[in-house]
Formats: C-alpha cells, sequence, structure tokens
C-alpha cells in the first residue's frame, strides 16, 4: 500500500511540474524563456496552450553546418570570341526549330478547322473515330502550342545577336 501511495504522489507531482511550463510562441521561435505575461506582450509572443510542442533540430546543438562549396570544374573557360559563336550557334537551332514548329502549328489550326475537320475514310460510319481524330489533334494544337512557348523561352535567356560589320 506505500508503494500505491509513492507512485500516485510521484505522477501527481509530475503532472503539476508539466502544467508549470509555459511555452510561448515568438514569430517561428517556441520558447519558455519569457519571465511574465507582460514581457510575453512586449516581445510579441504568444502563449500556447492546448498542446505539447516538439523541436525538432536539423543539427545536433553545438554544431555547424559545412559550408556548401561548388564544384570545381576542370574545363577550361571560354572566352569571348567562342562563347558568342556558341550563343550564334544556339540561336539558329532555335530560330530553325520555331520556324518548324509554328509552320506545324499553322497546318494543324488548318487541319482542325475550328474544332469541325472534315470527315476521312470510314469516319462518316463511325463517328466514334472522327471524335477521337478531333481529340488527338486538339491535343497535338496543345502540345506544339506549348513546344512553341519553351522555344521562345529559350531564345529570350540568350543574348542579343550582336551586329556584323
Amino acid at each position: 500500500m506505500k508503494h500505491f501511495f509513492g507512485l500516485i504522489l510521484v505522477c501527481a507531482s509530475a503532472t503539476v511540474w508539466a502544467q508549470d511550463t509555459v511555452v510561448y510562441r515568438c514569430g517561428n521561435e517556441y520558447t519558455n524563456a519569457v519571465k511574465d505575461a507582460k514581457d510575453a506582450k512586449a516581445r510579441g509572443c504568444k502563449l500556447v496552450e492546448g498542446g505539447n510542442v516538439t523541436i525538432v533540430h536539423s543539427n545536433p546543438p553545438g554544431t555547424a553546418s559545412a559550408p556548401v562549396r561548388a564544384p570545381v570544374s576542370n574545363s577550361p573557360r571560354n572566352d569571348g570570341a567562342e562563347q558568342r559563336a556558341r550563343d550564334s550557334d544556339a540561336r539558329m537551332i532555335l530560330e530553325s526549330e520555331l520556324k518548324k514548329a509554328e509552320a506545324r502549328q499553322a497546318d494543324l489550326l488548318k487541319e482542325y478547322n475550328g474544332g469541325e475537320p472534315d470527315k476521312q475514310g470510314g469516319e462518316a460510319r463511325n463517328y466514334q473515330k472522327y471524335i477521337d481524330r478531333v481529340a488527338e489533334l486538339k491535343a497535338s494544337i496543345a502540345r506544339n502550342d506549348s513546344d512553341i512557348s519553351g522555344l521562345k523561352r529559350e531564345l529570350s535567356r540568350l543574348p542579343p545577336p550582336r551586329n556584323q560589320p
């Protein structure tokens, strides 16, 4: 019986101790180092009620994370003329691809005919084949439009072309 009362006493003291711990949230920081409610209000802290707060440290306390260093490249640096030549080649390739994509887009839009393309072959008897082809045309137009946007975005990232004398 003595042990039972001792156990109850220990549990009761642990409960009282847990209720004494007051945790405040000050922005993104949780602390119990606030002296009183006036100090908390002055610091802009709010009392955390009705739950436990668990703090997970990304690094053990007292250790600093290792600095992140950029990888060292062994390739030689490009001089200005060589880089301009590469940029010029990239621009020519992208412009060529853009012209092809825009021509393809014009053909697709012409075939799509505003959502009512001409029926082909057995589509007059099988309406589902027609619907499937129209859906495929619409998807192709959307894909091609996305490709055109991507090519234009890549072209805009390149430095402007230099005028040759």
